[in-house]
């Protein structure tokens, strides 16, 4: 099977229909219904179930075509990826991320980084929480952690980068956000909202607070959505301080609690290219300097 065929078997689930979908492409009907035929003899099952009607994917079509959609993607960043690097770079690092928030002062590490050398690129990847799969395969150089998660994977470096605390994210008109700091009982009469993007620790503690003052909660299922329930004044959220982004849309105040994050940089020990080494102190120096002052 090749991309082009992947293009034919694409379009046709989009169109469910010979005549539009080979339009689409420019080529003949029996172009198309020839290639289809070919694919599905090669992998050896129905994609499509034809009919008066149209062509419809088949159970086992549906997810076949769901996977295509991933390789095409993966292929497309790939060539993206590759073109940079033919075009200006001599070397990449890579580096997994859960937000972009997580590593707020990259952007400003990459421009320091990239005075020094000129010819590396640095590749944020972002790979939402708990997934250190590409990391651990080798496909990312840096990977960004907390708590020690990575403690015990051999042949990696764990590196110290900042500690960040829980906090209250309420609409800037809400009356919490008075308060200097925010206790449990404080939050006695509001809606909590729970789950999502939460870190264990984060999951007792919403747990804990449910407990003690038996108050309502909504299950989100992560941040973006955790966001727009607090901007529509539905419920106020308890969240590491590593997801601030510094916008100043919502409030954010220091809750009172033993929580916290630990948060790190792992990499792979046996990588020990300067360039990798000299990109890790950049940004560690960056976060010695300013994650205090940004309330991490």
């Amino acid at each position: 099977m090749n991309n082009k065929q992947i293009d034919y078997i694409l379009e046709l689930a989009g169109t469910q229909n010979f005549n539009r979908a080979a339009e689409n492409l420019y080529i003949s009907q029996a172009t198309l219904s020839y290639q289809i035929k070919e694919v599905e003899k090669e992998i050896g099952f129905l994609l499509f179930n034809r009919s008066g009607k149209g062509a419809f994917l088949t159970p086992a079509g549906e997810q076949f075509c769901a996977s295509l959609r991933t390789i095409k993607e993966e292929m497309r960043q790939a060539i993206e990826q590759a073109q940079n690097m033919s075009r200006k770079y001599s070397d990449n690092i890579t580096i997994g991320i859960p937000t972009r928030s997580c590593l707020y002062f990259l952007p400003e590490a990459i421009k320091k980084f990239s005075e020094i050398y000129p010819e590396i690129s640095i590749t944020p990847i972002f790979n939402g929480f708990y997934r250190p799969d590409e990391f651990l395969k080798g496909n990312q150089d840096i990977y960004f952690t907390f708590d020690n998660e990575m403690k015990h994977v051999p042949d990696t470096k764990l590196i110290p980068l900042y500690t960040s605390y829980i906090y209250l994210i309420t609409k800037k008109e809400n009356t919490l956000s008075w308060n200097k700091r925010i206790r449990i009982e404080d939050l006695k009469g509001e809606t909590l909202l729970v789950g999502g993007g939460s870190p264990p620790q984060l999951r007792a503690l919403q747990q804990k607070i449910i407990n003690t003052l038996n108050i309502d909660y909504l299950n989100s299922e992560n941040h973006e959505t955790t966001l727009t329930n607090i901007a529509a004044e539905k419920a106020v959220c308890l969240t590491p301080g590593f997801f601030n982004d510094f916008t100043g849309e919502f409030a954010w105040t220091p809750f009172v609690c033993d929580e916290k994050f630990e948060c790190y940089l792992c990499v792979h020990t046996n990588d020990k290219r300067e360039s990798l080494k000299i990109f890790l102190k950049i940004l560690v120096d960056i976060y010695k300097e300013k994650a205090e002052k940004f309330d991490m």
